[in-house]
C-alpha cells in the first residue's frame, strides 16, 4: 500500500438529503486503504470550499469534494487559483448533479469514492466568466435561471428535479426580456431575448434535451442556446418545439451554436446564474472556454 499521499476532502453536509452523514466512515476507509492521509473540511458557508482549496490545496496530491454542483463549482474555482494543477475527485451529493451525469461519475457515493481514489484523470474544459469567476457546466440568464438559486435547499432536497419545475412554472407569467447585442467569432445577434445559456454538459436541471447531442466536455467549445422573445402564442409553441429538435437551428426564435468565446451586452442589468448559484448582475459579459485545464478522476478513461 502506498503511503504519504495527501488528500483534501471537502464536504458540504447540507447537499442533497444529507446522505454523506451515513457514508462518511466508509468513504474515509476507502481513501485510507488507497494510501491517503486525509484532511477533512466541512464547509460552513458560501465560498468556504474555494477558500480552503486556495489555502491548503497546493500541498495536496488529490482534492476531493462531496456536494452538489455549487460545491463542485467552488472547489474547481479554488483549483484554478493554485500555482499548479491538482487532480480532482467528485462524490456527487446534490439534488441534480448535472455535471456528474455528463462525466459518468457513479451516483452511488462509495463507487464515486473509489473512482476518486483510483480512477483515471479526465481533462475537462472550464468556463471563465467576466475574467473574474469560473463555471463548470452552465452560465445562464433570463427565464428560469433564477429558479436554481432561489429554490430553498430544503425544497431541493425534498423534491429534487420537481423543485425546479415548480418554481419555474411560477415564473412563466412574468417572463422578462432583455435588449441585447450578442457577438461571437464573426457573428452577431441583436434584439430582445428571454433566455440564454452557455453550457459544457449533457443535461441541465436534469433535462437532457436542451443541449445538442454531440457534446464533448473537452473540445474547447461551449454549446450556446439563445431564445428570442415570442410575440404570439404560436411563436411560443414554435420555441418549445425548437428547443427539443436535434438540429443546430431549432427555429427562427431559437439559436443553437458552438463557440469558445462569447460577449453579451445589454443596456439593462441582468442577473446571471453560474452552475445553479447566483453569478452577479451584469450589463457586459464575456464568457471564455479554458481548454482542458482541470483533470477530474473517473472510472472510464
Amino acid at each position: 500500500m502506498e503511503k504519504n499521499k495527501r488528500m483534501l476532502l471537502i464536504i458540504n453536509p447540507r447537499s442533497g438529503k444529507e446522505k454523506i452523514r451515513t457514508k462518511l466512515l466508509d468513504i474515509l476507509d476507502i481513501f485510507v486503504k488507497s494510501g491517503y492521509e486525509v484532511q477533512v473540511h466541512i464547509t460552513q458557508e458560501a465560498l468556504d470550499a474555494r477558500d480552503v482549496v486556495v489555502r491548503d490545496g497546493a500541498e495536496k496530491d488529490l482534492i476531493v469534494c462531496s456536494g452538489g454542483d455549487g460545491t463542485l463549482n467552488e472547489t474547481i474555482s479554488g483549483i484554478m487559483e493554485l500555482p499548479q494543477q491538482v487532480q480532482l475527485g467528485y462524490i456527487p451529493a446534490g439534488s441534480t448533479n448535472d455535471f456528474a451525469s455528463s462525466l459518468r461519475i457513479p451516483r452511488q457515493m462509495l463507487e464515486a469514492a473509489c473512482a476518486a481514489a483510483e480512477g483515471m484523470p479526465y481533462p475537462i474544459d472550464i468556463g471563465r466568466f467576466c475574467n473574474e469567476r469560473y463555471f463548470v457546466y452552465v452560465a445562464g440568464f433570463g427565464a428560469f435561471t433564477e429558479v436554481s438559486y432561489l429554490t430553498p435547499q430544503d425544497k431541493k432536497n425534498f423534491l429534487g428535479h420537481q423543485a425546479y419545475m415548480l418554481e419555474g412554472v411560477k415564473s412563466l407569467a412574468s417572463i422578462k426580456s432583455y435588449m441585447m447585442k450578442i457577438s461571437w467569432e464573426e457573428n452577431m445577434l441583436e434584439g430582445e431575448f428571454i433566455f440564454g445559456m452557455v453550457t459544457n454538459t449533457i443535461s441541465v436541471g436534469g433535462f437532457k434535451g436542451l443541449v445538442n447531442q454531440d457534446v464533448a466536455l473537452n473540445d474547447g467549445l461551449f454549446e450556446v442556446l439563445l431564445i428570442r422573445k415570442p410575440r404570439t402564442p404560436l411563436e411560443l409553441s414554435d420555441i418549445v418545439s425548437g428547443l427539443f429538435l436535434k438540429d443546430e437551428q431549432g427555429s427562427e426564435l431559437v439559436y443553437k451554436f458552438k463557440t469558445d468565446f462569447l460577449r453579451l451586452q445589454s443596456p439593462e442589468p441582468m442577473d446571471w446564474a453560474l452552475d445553479g448559484e447566483f453569478g452577479g448582475t451584469k450589463t457586459d459579459v464575456t464568457v471564455e472556454n479554458l481548454y482542458r485545464c482541470v483533470e477530474i478522476r473517473r472510472i472510464f478513461p
